[in-house]
């Protein structure tokens, strides 16, 4: 049998690996301003089981987002329901809370990139990245088989890694959510529940409801866990069962979709640069928040720290999270692993005594020290302290590799 014919080589001055949020945000950065860094291609897999499902991506900012247009929903309200059952309702202004789906977003962005001279979209399967004198290759397959290389000045990464750095602390954000809709009207639109810890608590981690409601009979309920292991697709479609019948209360309802994830949050080190030309970028690059999970807008904010550089020309990607931000997660991670605080009464307690405009900006690293000094005096001091001078002296290990990357934040 004939080996296929190889595809003719191809050259951009920008190859992003990955179609995404980390890559569509980077390729949309590149391409929307008037300082252009030259061609880009974006990789994403063909149609077919190496594509994601759609996923849902949560994110808060002030005033109009780059992709208003892919928004769902967004809420000025949040509330936080403790395991006694008391609710707290706070309102971050002028900060929002915005949902959008990746399906909508990748076309936003796809419209966006066909619409520029100088970028395009390719379908194939990306392989091995090797250095070359004047940049980079990347060997792909394309749909019908036959290979094809790519060359670039520059590559960036955003594939998910086959296995995390080592770590000290590894828990992992892992749900089900369910779209559903309701025969009544049982959700108030105008308020999104950010945790609900009015469900069962675990031996190990903390546990709680998440929903978003998209109309007064319709919302994305999910059942989220921090802890070590995800459970199984039955373990969570019966806690969300409980959470919706017995919490939430809500009648008759049907399940109209399903997303199911996890996200690794670790206090791993994640190397931005791979090689000369070769960069790491979302996930896979450490954008997503170790104590929280969130990772679209560190993404969206990597991606135009790049742009900026590269127009400068100075090929380089940032740290998405600064030191100070990552070594109050790594403390935090392990706080919790350990069981020395209480998950579920250190949230309620932070939403209840921070202003939620402030708390919002320090789980996005945007607080300045004395902000989070206040913070910090604001949460269990003794068990913190504690955790803070045992943790540099802690090996770092390999975690089990997640069963699945996909994120809701």
């Amino acid at each position: 049998m004939s080996r296929p014919a190889t595809l003719p080589e191809q050259r951009a001055d920008v190859v992003i690996l990955g179609g995404g949020a980390a890559g569509l945000c980077l390729a949309h950065q590149l391409t929307a301003t008037a300082t252009t860094t030259g061609s880009v291609i974006v990789v994403e897999p063909p149609e077919g089981p190496s594509r994601p499902p759609e996923r849902t991506w949560c994110f808060w900012d002030e005033g109009s987002s780059d992709f208003e247009e892919a928004i769902s929903a967004s809420w000025s309200l949040l509330r936080v329901h403790g395991t006694d059952g008391g609710a707290l309702t706070v309102d971050p202004g002028p900060l929002r809370y915005r949902m959008l789906r990746s399906t909508r977003f990748e076309q936003l962005v796809h419209a966006r990139l066909a619409a520029h001279p100088g970028a395009r979209v390719l379908r194939g399967t990306a392989g091995a990245v090797r250095d070359t004198a004047d940049g980079a290759a990347v060997s792909c397959v394309a749909p019908d088989g036959r290979p094809l290389t790519l060359r670039a000045r520059h590559v960036f990464d955003s594939r998910p890694l086959h296995a995390l750095p080592p770590a000290r602390t590894c828990l992992l954000q892992h749900f089900r959510g369910w779209f559903v809709r309701t025969a009544a009207e049982r959700f108030d639109a105008t308020v999104a529940d950010l945790m609900d810890f009015r469900v069962p608590q675990p031996r190990h981690g903390l546990a709680f409801g998440y929903v978003l409601p998209l109309a007064c009979d319709r919302a994305l309920v999910e059942y989220t866990e921090f802890s070590r292991t995800p459970r199984t697709t039955a373990a969570y479609e019966a806690s969300l069962g409980h959470y919706c019948r017995d919490v939430l209360r809500l009648g008759a309802f049907t399940v109209e979709a399903a997303e199911q994830g996890a996200i690794p949050m670790t206090d791993a080190r994640f190397p931005r640069r791979i090689g000369p030309a070769v960069f790491r970028i979302g996930t896979a690059g450490g954008a997503t928040r170790p104590a929280t999970g969130y990772t679209f807008a560190a993404a969206q904010r990597q991606s135009r720290a790049i742009a900026a550089a590269l127009a400068a020309g100075r090929p380089l990607v940032p740290p998405p999270h600064g030191r100070r931000a990552l070594a109050m997660d790594a403390v935090l991670l392990r706080a919790l692993d350990t069981g020395r605080i209480d998950g579920p009464d250190l949230f309620t307690g932070l939403f209840s005594r921070v202003p939620a405009e402030r708390l919002l900006r320090f789980l996005d690293g945007a607080t300045t020290l004395r902000e989070e000094w206040a913070i910090g005096l604001r949460t269990p001091i003794g068990p913190m302290l504690r955790t803070a001078v045992e943790l540099p002296l802690l090996p770092r290990h390999f975690p089990p590799t997640p069963r699945s990357a996909e994120s809701a934040s």
